[in-house]
């Protein structure tokens, strides 16, 4: 398998969000009779106002000032602890011991061990309830107090007591932090031949975890790429991501923005090329997209759909065609702002123009224009990644509705009891135990009689449509709890056409020319409001 590398672009492109080693773009020496003024005025307010303002508060609030005159819907300053999290989100690195944990029935509980980390090295499984870390009792804690504590400077040690079912006594472990990477890609094998991948960020390492998901799953019938949800991530692991599927000395893609320093009229033009051998060019591609695929999951969409390698399934995407840079500050702040747009390899701006509070400005989709593929296909050139074919997804029954209303005003947690019965179930099974279907009648009647007794009343529970709803919601849950993702796509796909469509295509189709011609064959397919995504328990990664 080809190994792939970062292309000599740079890290400093950024797409929905990705960090920016400092770099000082103003004139070293020199310091603005604006500035002067500025700093006069915060001083001077700050001693001689009559009401009392600290510094720190004048000078946030003249940043916000900054950031509000920019008309720039994705500037924002983040405080030390914010650029903390938004860092570990957009790269999925930390340090700590490589844990998921959830507050499940009241207990600190280990919802998945990341692979090849200290925690995996250890023993620590699934299941497994922290009640102790170093000379603290955890078992009152709450899921943030526990996450603090196990965290800390790589190669330091932190002892970590759980119990464990059929151990009458905690285990303790003493275990040395390391730097710990979440992965950003997720696959496995459906029962009928096609490989399902999917990637819920554009990550550090994503493009490295596609090219190993790539030697599992080649030589399948298809493969279904999900970016749903995706918000995007580094430019560099997109064009990566892309140059996995393409041939050498393809545009992946392009990008206008200002020298620092030069007068914002003279904008540069850079484009990015396919550099690497191309991966599985006989293998039919799906994709999988909706209004929250954004950026640089935007520019790996567009790029496949512009060289007709991939069908291109769902709604439309957000339409972030943006280069966003973020500076490191002072005193641990960061700034992000827009210093450029990014273009597909067909030249297509998917940049969707928004207000300043980021709600899209209303438009004449039929009047935007278009370009052509050299397969012939039309694809429109502006807001977003249009699909190939939209379908319109699944939403909530009357009676479905009604159901999760009554339990959000008796204010039931009901998503962390899903989450709780189906790790009691996998725990059952046996992690290792593989999918048998989804929970039995007796099961789930257990379940509802528990939900029962815990106080959630309402008699929508003794209606069938309400029930298999449940059904549905545990056995996704249970599929979860065991890592199992064929048996979770197996469950979800019950009640999402966009993923059932994938599938349907793929098994009565034999290459991606028969897969275009299935898809121009359709008409009629709609597009809808997503369904909300099954409220579901918080998970601190640790």
């Amino acid at each position: 398998m080809t190994k792939r590398f970062a292309p000599t672009l740079t890290a400093a492109l950024l797409l929905g969000g990705a960090p920016l080693a400092a770099q000082d773009f103003g004139r070293a020496g020199e310091r603005s009779p604006e500035v002067d003024v500025l700093a006069s005025a915060v001083d001077a307010i700050s001693r001689m106002h009559m009401d009392s303002f600290a510094d720190s508060a004048l000078w946030e609030a003249a940043i916000d000032g900054l950031i509000s005159a920019l008309d720039d819907p994705y500037a924002e300053l983040f405080t030390p602890q914010e650029a903390e999290a938004w860092e570990e989100d957009t790269t999925g690195n930390y340090s700590g011991i490589g844990l998921q944990i959830t507050l499940l029935n009241e207990e600190i509980t280990v919802t998945a061990v990341f692979r090849g980390f200290p925690a995996f090295e250890h023993g620590i499984s699934v299941g497994d309830v922290i009640v102790g870390v170093d000379e603290h009792d955890a078992s009152e804690w709450g899921t943030d107090m526990a996450a603090d504590s196990i965290r800390g400077p790589v190669g330091t040690s932190v002892e970590v007591r759980i119990k464990r079912s059929g151990y009458e006594q905690p285990i303790a472990y003493d275990i040395t932090r390391a730097e710990v990477h979440v992965p950003a890609v997720d696959y496995g094998i459906l029962d009928s031949d096609i490989g399902y991948v999917i990637m819920d960020r554009v990550a550090r390492n994503a493009a490295r975890e596609m090219n190993e998901a790539l030697a599992e799953l080649a030589g399948r019938r298809g493969l279904i790429i999900d970016l749903r949800r995706n918000p995007g991530g580094f430019l560099d692991e997109s064009l990566m991501l892309a140059d996995l599927f393409l041939k050498p000395g393809s545009t992946l893609a392009s990008t206008v923005q200002r020298v620092p320093g030069v007068d914002a009229a003279e904008p540069e033009t850079e484009s990015y090329g396919d550099r690497w051998p191309q991966l599985v060019p006989e293998l039919p591609l799906v994709i999988l997209v909706d209004e929250f695929t954004a950026s640089g999951a935007e520019i790996l969409a567009g790029a496949l759909q512009d060289y007709d390698r991939a069908v291109v399934l769902g709604q439309r995407t957000f339409g972030k065609g943006v280069v966003q840079t973020v500076m490191n500050l002072p005193h641990g702040r960061r700034l992000r702002f827009t210093t450029g747009a990014w273009l597909t390899p067909l030249g297509r701006s998917l940049q969707r123009e928004r207000d300043r509070q980021g709600v899209p400005v209303s438009e004449a989709v039929e009047e935007l224009p278009r370009v052509r593929t050299a397969a012939g296909r039309s694809l429109i050139s502006g807001g977003g990644i249009f699909p190939d074919l939209t379908i319109r997804d699944d939403t909530l029954t009357t009676k479905e509705q009604e159901f999760i209303r009554a339990s959000n005003l008796q204010e039931f947690p009901l998503g962390l009891r899903i989450a709780e019965f189906g790790l009691s179930v996998a725990k059952e099974r046996g992690q290792d135990a593989g999918w048998s279907g989804g929970v039995s009648d007796e099961q789930l009647e257990g379940f509802i009689v528990a939900l029962r007794d815990e106080g959630l009343q309402t008699t929508l529970l003794d209606e069938n449509e309400v029930r298999t709803y449940l059904r549905w919601r545990v056995d996704i849950a249970t599929a979860q709890r065991m890592n199992d993702v064929a048996a979770e796509v197996e469950v979800r796909t019950k009640r999402d056409p966009v993923l059932a469509e994938a599938i349907r295509l793929l098994q009565t189709t034999g290459s991606q020319d028969e897969l275009f011609a299935a898809v121009d064959g359709r008409s009629g397919a709609t597009q809808a409001p997503p369904t909300p995504a099954p409220p579901g328990e918080a998970s601190h990664p640790r």
